[in-house]
């Protein structure tokens, strides 16, 4: 049974969604955090590894909220029935932020549609 695999299309409208996310969730932690005069520094960041472990842990759960909204998934690429361990949904963030969007260019050569970030991390995007 062949896979059927999102579209380059589909990927940044979902990463799209969960970027407005973030930045809602990050305009809201600041305007929460301006109303105390004193916020002690591990508050402000436990706030921040929230951000940043937002998609690992969404990713190892199930899917983000764009990633659900577009109705895809990451799997691991050796099971496609499988979800991505904590591990591999951190490396794959990793690599996503560091390489950016440069991880992109290997979906139009890539059998499969995956980036540099997937092919790194063992995982694969497929359709819902």
């Amino acid at each position: 049974m062949e896979k059927n695999y999102p579209s380059v299309l589909d990927r940044t409208k979902s990463t799209l969604i969960d970027t407005i996310l973030l930045i809602a969730c990050m305009l809201l932690f600041t305007d929460i955090l301006d109303m105390f005069e004193k916020v002690p520094d591990w508050t402000r960041a436990a706030l921040f590894i929230s951000l940043l472990m937002y998609e690992p842990i969404c990713t190892t759960f199930g899917a983000t909220l764009g990633n659900d909204k577009m109705k895809i998934r990451v799997r691991k690429n050796s099971d496609t029935t499988k979800r991505l361990n904590i591990f591999q949904a951190i490396i794959r963030y990793f690599f996503k932020i560091v390489l950016g969007w440069l991880s992109y260019i290997s979906i139009f050569i890539s059998p499969k549609s995956r980036t540099l970030h997937d092919v790194i991390s063992g995982s694969i995007m497929v359709k819902a």
